[in-house]
């Protein structure tokens, strides 16, 4: 069987698949359940500094938005960290800690931007035998109007500052969330980096508001007749996560910084796709609050059944594998050429792919042929943008075929050159014409 075991800025687990900081681990109750579920580790619900514990409101915390077939796809949440005491939670974390060696407790932290505040938890957090701490700089709601979460994270200096101050007054590995409301992520990754944090994880929510209640006309969820904005999460939010995993993982600046992938993981193929662009362990919380703690389970399964299948013999051997894959634009091969293909014996014709493409795209779809009721596609139309493929219910139906060196774009009447040709040194860019000059 293929091993799945995980070892994380030194911090080790028996599976990559760790709990994110969030209501599931709020307290020691869940947290052991969690790990007799089989969860590899967890991310302690965001510790606040000594005193009256913060406020959380008592009504409504969830938004949602839904598939079709009232599939959760998103949650919007207006939780605010932990409104537990501060020694509360601390000696709880001892004790799980102690139960449950063997497994990852990483102790999330968010406190004023202050060093004496940094300097005061750190050590309180250090005595509970945590294996390291998480820098909560994402919260977009309630905590960053008081100058922290998002707040921090949204300002690379500030960032910096305080991973230096947590890496001055603590030996525990220090790992910084960061927040993926801002324009470009590598600038905080950066920050992180320079600050020596050992390790980044992402995405933290997306500001967002899921709906509005439109006989009250309220924001939801919705607080005696006012809502606000909260934090997005979910199935919905992984690209925008995945895509900001492959940009630090990519980036000269910090490749090779260890990443821990949050967002929208619910399947072992999730977490698959965000190591395979370079998480060296992911994060979950939107998938346990659903289907609840057992669903590590089949995430287990899946993952060892399929590095088995596939000859991985450990996660090292997919992890950043697609990374070198991820590039811009600009490096596209220009003289790749693919058609689309229907299987005429898996076509259920339906027409979904002749109405997206005649409607919205490229019109190279036929619906009749010889007076019947017949979709296929016209290569001299076709651009190979594989429309038709997405909107497609028949998993299969419609595939992309390349065309080979050699053989005529009936589109453009040309032959298919094997050349590697991209846009910056396309004659029709205007910059390659004044590079050429």
């Amino acid at each position: 069987m293929a091993d799945i075991r995980n070892t994380f800025v030194g911090i080790k687990s028996p599976n990559p698949f760790w709990l994110a900081s969030a209501p599931p681990t709020d307290k020691a109750y869940n947290v052991e359940r969690a790990f007799k579920a089989g969860w590899g580790g967890v991310v302690w619900k965001t510790l606040g500094e000594e005193g009256p514990p913060v406020v959380n409101v008592n009504g409504p915390r969830y938004g949602a938005i839904w598939g079709a077939d009232r599939r959760l796809l998103g949650l919007n949440n207006i939780e605010l960290i932990t409104d537990r005491d501060l020694q509360t939670n601390l000696r709880e974390m001892k004790q799980v800690k102690m139960n449950w060696p063997d497994r990852a407790l990483v102790a999330s932290i968010m406190v004023p931007c202050e060093e004496e505040s940094w300097k005061a938890i750190l050590p309180l957090v250090e005595e509970t035998g945590a294996d390291g701490i998480e820098l909560n700089f994402g919260c977009p709601h309630g905590m960053s109007e008081r100058g922290m979460g998002s707040a921090v994270g949204q300002v690379p200096e500030y960032i910096e500052m305080v991973v230096r101050w947590c890496k001055q007054y603590t030996r525990m590995p220090v790992i910084t969330k960061l927040t993926p409301n801002i324009t470009d992520i590598r600038k905080p990754a950066r920050a992180a980096k320079a600050g020596g944090t050992d390790a980044v994880s992402l995405i933290n929510t997306i500001n967002s508001i899921t709906g509005v209640d439109l006989d009250s006309f309220a924001p939801q969820p919705t607080i005696d007749g006012k809502g606000s904005h909260g934090g997005y999460c979910g199935p919905a939010v992984k690209p925008i996560a995945m895509n900001m995993v492959a940009e630090i993982a990519r980036d000269p600046e910090t490749h090779g910084l260890p990443i821990s992938g949050i967002g929208g993981i619910t399947t072992w193929r999730d977490a698959a796709e965000f190591m395979a662009l370079g998480a060296g362990n992911v994060q979950v919380c939107t998938a346990a609050m659903t289907y609840g703690f057992k669903i590590v389970q089949e995430m287990i399964a899946g993952l060892e059944n399929w590095m088995e299948e596939k000859g991985h013999a450990s996660l090292s051997d997919i992890i950043g594998r697609a990374t070198p894959n991820v590039t811009d634009w600009q490096y596209l091969n220009l003289n790749y050429v693919a058609k689309a293909h229907i299987d005429q014996d898996a076509c259920i014709k339906c027409g979904r792919c002749h109405i997206a493409c005649e409607d919205t795209s490229h019109q190279a779809i036929t619906s009749m042929v010889d007076g019947l009721r017949h979709f296929e596609v016209i290569d001299a139309e076709c651009v190979g943008c594989n429309l038709c493929v997405n909107v497609c219910p028949v998993e299969g139906c419609i595939t992309m075929e390349p065309l080979a060196a050699g053989s005529i774009d009936q589109r453009t009447g040309k032959p298919v050159s094997p050349i590697y040709a991209n846009w910056t040194t396309h004659p029709n860019n205007p910059m390659a014409k004044v590079a050429a000059e």
